[in-house]
């Protein structure tokens, strides 16, 4: 049976407290991104979903789509996926560094399990091909059984998805190079088939022998002749294309952030399945009405009912990479973020980004002060940092999973999502509890004097009065955490790409009173304002 349009089947409709309106400003998303493609022997389209650890089909026609392996399954963090001939799946689980086999009755068994960000795969005359997408990455012929592997090609600066072509050799796009390579399937040193393209991270062939690659950068779907490198724009999309797969010799492509698009020819595309977002993570209000949405791998700008623009992605030159924390920073357009490699930065479109820390373990949320000060939460240590005048200092230790952080003056304010409440940190005093019984507190604000915070557990907004404690539910029954009965599996980093991918349901408020929270289970944003 196909799913709803949601990615996500709520079991009670979210609701707002009296006095309170609360509604999506973005809507549901319908996947957890789409990253690698394949159509399966029924002619439905195949997607991984990394962030979500889950694998649907997609049926061309209609956009619907049925769960193959869900959330919470024996399948973590899938990035491609192929077929042989009696129906089994091969997949590549990047944060896992291995390659699996999923069988048609659902038994799950690991096939190769040291190949650090493995990624592309293919299947040809009952071989199984797979390789790594890292600086210096391998390409081998694995052997189903477990036996050694045998190797194709070595030091590849990141190859992706990949296909043998009519000619009988494998060819590859290396992200690295910014060039599609081309080698012998019994070995040998590869050769350049075409350069100077919009980084490529995806290759196959088309029913008359021609390439098709997906340009991550450049939104580009290319068609290139693999004997002279001649190519054409079949379309022009956004950035964050990842793959494409033909049913028939009709072409699909994916978009990392859950988007799949068919190409119909004089640059005229069909949406199958709409963009979204893959989380989200931190939100943060800017001085001019737009609201920034981490959302990992890519970040996006809303400003009223204008479309969404992304702010900057994984692949800008530049930026700061995946990221998860956000605030408004003291200028305007200049935005302070925490990335999933373990960094502060401050960041304004265009420009490169200013790093104030490095190193540190699963950063979370972040705040500043008008002083300018910088204090941001170390998750996987248990601390809390402030960044202030070129110098990084320790304001607490100790904590269990800190997560939202709130500034107000010289105060700051954390959630503690161990162990379920929210503490004030004073310079000279110790760490006190302001409140506390939340089932996983997330996300945090200061709003006139009161903390909003996101509970992902109980699924609901609260408001807390920081002096007594006193708690109010605003908004409940929302989508936000892992759905009842579900635990997701821990994804850990992708290379040298994106730590730890720890989902983080950010808060903030905006200059007109409203709340936005993120709605993070289903991939959209929710606004939360009082009635008038």
């Amino acid at each position: 049976m196909a799913e709803p349009a949601s990615r996500y089947a709520a079991p009670h409709p979210f609701s707002a407290a009296e006095g309170w309106r609360i509604e999506r400003l973005t809507p549901p998303s319908r996947l957890f991104g789409a990253n690698g493609l394949r159509t399966g022997l029924d002619g439905r389209i195949y997607v991984a979903q990394v962030p979500g650890s889950q694998v649907s089909a997609i049926d061309p026609e209609s956009g619907a789509i049925t769960t193959i392996s869900p959330m919470g399954g024996a399948v973590v963090a899938p990035d491609d996926l192929v077929f042989d001939d009696a129906g089994n799946m091969y997949l590549t689980e990047i944060t896992e560094n291995r390659v699996t086999m999923l069988t048609p009755n659902g038994t799950h068994r690991v096939i190769r399990g040291d190949m650090p960000v493995a990624n592309p795969i293919t299947w040809h005359q009952g071989k199984l091909i797979a390789g790594e997408c890292r600086m210096g990455g391998r390409i081998m012929e694995l052997d189903l059984a477990g036996g050694a592997p045998r190797m194709i090609a070595q030091d590849v600066p990141m190859a992706n998805a990949f296909e043998v072509g009519p000619d009988g050799k494998l060819y590859f796009p290396v992200m690295g190079t910014n060039q599609i390579w081309r080698v012998d399937l019994a070995g040998g040193a590869p050769e350049v088939v075409v350069g100077d393209l919009g980084v490529p991270d995806s290759v196959k062939f088309d029913s008359k022998g021609r390439i098709v690659s997906t340009q991550v950068a450049s939104g580009q779907v290319l068609r290139i002749d693999p004997a002279t490198g001649a190519r054409e724009v079949l379309a022009q999309l956004e950035p964050g294309l990842d793959n494409c797969t033909f049913v028939g010799d009709r072409l699909f492509v994916s978009s990392i952030p859950g988007e799949v698009t068919e190409i119909l020819g004089g640059g005229q595309v069909r949406s199958l399945i709409p963009r979204g977002l893959q989380w989200p993570l931190g939100l943060a209000a800017g001085a001019e009405g737009e609201l920034f949405v981490a959302d990992g791998a890519f970040s996006y700008f809303h400003a009223g009912d204008q479309p969404r623009t992304i702010a900057c992605m994984l692949f800008t030159a530049g930026g700061p990479g995946f990221v998860r924390g956000v605030c408004a920073g003291s200028a305007v357009g200049e935005w302070i973020v925490t990335t999933g490699l373990g960094s502060v930065a401050r960041y304004r479109v265009g420009e490169e980004s200013e790093w104030l820390a490095h190193g540190y373990d699963r950063l979370m949320g972040v705040a500043t002060n008008d002083k300018g000060a910088v204090v941001f939460a170390e998750y996987g240590a248990g601390r809390v940092h402030v960044a202030e005048g070129g110098t990084v200092r320790e304001i607490a230790s100790g904590l269990d999973k800190p997560m939202g952080v709130a500034v107000d003056g010289d105060t700051a304010y954390v959630t503690e999502a161990g162990t379920g409440r929210i503490v004030r940190l004073r310079q000279g005093r110790p760490v006190e509890t302001v409140a506390e019984g939340f089932g996983r507190p997330e996300g945090l604000c200061v709003v006139e004097g009161k903390l909003i915070v996101v509970d992902v557990a109980k699924k609901a907004v609260f408001s807390v009065d920081r002096e007594s404690g006193a708690v109010e539910t605003l908004a409940e029954n929302l989508p936000v955490g892992a759905p009842a009965g579900v635990t997701p599996k821990v994804l850990g980093p992708i290379g040298d790409m994106a730590g730890p991918m720890i989902p983080f349901a950010g808060i903030a408020a905006g200059a007109d009173g409203a709340l936005y929270v993120s709605g993070d289970a289903e991939g959209s944003v929710l606004m939360l304002r009082k009635v008038s």
